[in-house]
């Protein structure tokens, strides 16, 4: 069974958005093993640019601990991919190592050592998500890859 992680930067407070992302957990559990890896996100001392150098590069180390496979790094200018795009990115780690990571970054980004250490850089779209609901959207897509993967009759 595929190993499927999200590692992301910062905690989910809202109950609805926790709900929400169980549902997905107890779904894909027919089809891979799933987490979600929370990184601490880093406190700033304001918002200079050097001090949100210092949080991504601290951010990063955590990140980097924590990915494993194929590193799926996920960044509005990135590669434009669609639901399609997602199951082709899972069938590959499949038929690959057995493992991808999708990363997701904080508000601020994330460090180049992350965007470097990316096999894909990819985006859904030029719009920008809140961080707790693009988890969510996230794990939605991950579902949605592999029912296209399994031929389910979910995505039409």
């Amino acid at each position: 069974m595929v190993k499927v992680k999200i590692v992301c930067v910062g905690k989910i407070k809202e109950d609805y958005f926790l709900s929400a992302l169980a549902e997905y957990v107890k779904r894909l559990s027919k089809y891979c093993d799933f987490s979600i890896d929370e990184v601490a996100e880093s406190k700033l001392n304001g918002e200079s640019t050097a001090e949100i150098k210092k949080a991504l590069a601290e951010e990063s180390k955590g990140i980097l601990k924590r990915t494993e496979g194929k590193v799926v790094l996920l960044d509005r200018v990135g590669k434009t991919t669609d639901s399609q795009g997602v199951a082709d990115l899972l069938r590959e780690a499949q038929n690959g190592q057995g493992k991808i990571t999708f990363v997701i970054g904080s508000s601020h980004g994330v460090d180049d050592t992350v965007r470097d250490n990316a096999d894909y850089i990819v985006s859904f779209g030029k719009i920008t998500f809140p961080h707790q609901l693009f988890r969510v959207v996230l794990a939605e897509q991950i579902y949605r890859g592999f029912c296209i993967n399994s031929g389910s009759n979910y995505h039409k």
